[in-house]
């Protein structure tokens, strides 16, 4: 792992993918793992476990995850050791859900691909 120096928000949220705005409200609803460390003039400096972190954040939500699970999961990641049973269960659960997800995309995809085919041939005839 390489080490980076300290990023304000502006490079925090382009390097994440996430808006400055989205970093702002994870920091303020507790969703970040330690406060954001500031600079002399209060500017939030973002470290590379803050950035892991945050890459975590956004896969969890982008796959569907509740605030209040990822708020859950952030409690129990900083709680330390003794949570990794409860850590485990609630990213199975999780993942158990994003399976079902997809299975019904791809079930979906089926459909419309059968139609795009149909129409193929009508129109190739």
């Amino acid at each position: 792992m390489t080490t980076i120096p300290a990023l304000g928000i502006a490079e925090a949220a382009q390097r994440s993918g996430l808006t400055p705005h989205t970093l702002r409200y994870y920091e303020r609803d507790g969703l970040l793992l330690a406060a954001v460390d500031r600079d002399a003039g209060g500017r939030r400096r973002y470290t590379e476990r803050d950035l892991e972190w945050l890459a975590m954040l956004a896969a969890l939500r982008a796959t569907g995850m509740p605030i209040r699970d990822v708020r859950r999961y952030a409690a129990l990641v900083r709680g330390g050791a003794g949570s990794e049973a409860e850590r485990l269960a609630l990213l199975q659960d999780h993942r158990d859900r994003v399976q079902a997800q997809l299975a019904e995309t791809a079930r979906h995809l089926d459909a419309i691909d059968a139609k795009v085919d149909r129409y193929r041939a009508q129109l190739s005839s």
